[in-house]
């Protein structure tokens, strides 16, 4: 016989008389543990005398595959320990069995992950940074750590949070933009980072959150704005083919949803096709500025329904809803060379190609109303030679939302912050 040892949490107890059963989730997997009152040791029994559920628990036994049992394994235990009681009664059921309402889950999210399902998630949001990171490294990316506190707003339009820095005023940085656009005149050639940003925006939807993890990528030395929408899109095939291969059937049977490898190239579809294609669904637009979200949803609805593709590349976006150091293309002032990328009609990604040149940046930068001594430190990059360069940011917890069909951006993340939460 041999003896294995579990640690996990108690989650159901059923009492039979003579006998006793324990569901107890372990690392991902449920165990049942079959105590026979007449054969158990009696520091098993002595202990499982002061169970509760969810109470964490170590037990030592042989495990063995019994098709009889729900969770597949049972132990019939030689030890049994408990390492901490749990208090009663329990503010939601982490098995799922009975709904608690949004707002009580995320206050008790400790007890809500203790559902596999939601465990599955952040495993698989795990491996789709690790393939992400996988090609950087093959490709000859350099991973960068930029500065979150941070003495200029990084994204024009958007909100920011602004906080004291002994004695002067400095804020959360909104993306890593500026500084990956450093490394490019710094000569690294390709770089990325994983990290937090931060927006101060006063919304609770399904799809914002104040603080979200944010995937961003510069590359230099491109040729067009075409060499970015190519890599975005390779790059994001090569991701989505390794997680079916891992956990396509997994997904599938959890979650009900088929992870599709996307064909490229990826449609793309210019702003003002995409305005008069929303506008026929019936939704409302305004020209001068970006979709709606449910403008968004419409144009993802007719992608699938025309072109069968869950990916679009919204193209041609005017100026006046860019920021000022995206590049113009020749000929055409009132646009810019920049893409947002939809998924299944939600936006994870803006993507553009950069303006590189000290007095266009210079210029454009004051089109936009903007003193430029706020950004006098971003400028300088400039001054001493600059590549070509362009590059994306793209919104991990977004990308999870829409592979496993989750309702809310708040599913995918770990502890959620939204204008009305600071805790947990």
């Amino acid at each position: 016989m041999v003896v294995q040892e579990i640690a996990g949490f108690v989650e159901e107890i059923r009492d039979l008389g003579s006998i006793l059963f324990l569901k107890v989730y372990s690392n991902g997997a449920y165990v049942q543990i079959t105590v026979k009152k007449k054969e158990a040791p009696k520091e098993v029994l002595d202990a499982v005398a002061k169970l509760t559920r969810q109470t964490a628990i170590t037990a030592a036994g042989e495990i063995n595959d019994n098709p009889a049992v729900k969770t597949g394994k049972e132990m019939i235990p030689k030890s049994l320990k408990v390492i901490a009681v749990s208090a009663e009664p329990l503010p939601l059921d982490p098995s799922g069995k009975t709904q608690a309402d949004v707002d009580t889950r995320f206050r008790w999210r400790v007890l809500d992950l203790r559902d596999p399902k939601k465990r599955l998630i952040f495993q698989i949001t795990t491996d789709f940074e690790e393939f992400a990171r996988e090609y950087f490294i093959n490709d000859g990316f350099i991973e960068i750590h930029t500065p979150k506190l941070i003495g200029a707003p990084s994204e024009s339009g958007a909100s920011v949070f602004a906080l004291p820095y002994f004695g002067r005023e400095a804020f959360l940085a909104q993306s890593p933009q500026f500084y990956k656009q450093m490394a490019m005149c710094a000569g690294f050639g390709k770089v990325f980072e994983i990290g937090p940003v931060f927006r101060a925006e006063k919304s609770r939807t399904f799809r914002h959150n104040t603080e979200f993890t944010s995937l961003d990528v510069e590359i230099s030395h491109i040729k067009s704005f075409d060499e970015m929408v190519s890599f975005e899109e390779s790059w994001l095939v090569y991701i989505l083919k390794e997680l079916k291969a891992k956990w396509g059937e997994t997904v599938k049977k959890e979650f009900g949803v088929e992870l599709i490898v996307p064909k490229t190239p990826f449609p793309r579809i210019s702003m003002k096709e995409a305005y008069d294609i929303v506008e026929k669904a019936g939704v409302e637009v305004d020209r001068s500025s970006d979709l709606s979200s449910d403008g968004e949803k419409a144009l993802g609805e007719y992608v699938k329904e025309k072109l069968n593709h869950e990916f679009v590349f919204l193209t041609d976006f005017p100026v006046s809803v860019r920021p000022f150091y995206h590049m113009k293309p020749e000929g055409d002032p009132s646009t810019t060379l920049s893409a947002d990328l939809l998924y299944k009609g939600v936006e994870i990604t803006t993507l553009a190609q950069r303006e590189h040149r000290y007095d266009m940046l210079v210029s454009q930068a004051k089109e936009k109303g903007l003193h430029l001594h706020n950004i006098e430190f971003y400028l300088d990059f400039f001054k001493y030679g600059a590549p070509t360069h362009g590059g994306f940011g793209f919104g991990i917890q977004r990308v999870i939302m829409q592979l496993l069909g989750l309702k809310s951006l708040r599913e995918a993340t770990f502890i959620p912050r939204d204008p009305e939460t600071l805790f947990p």
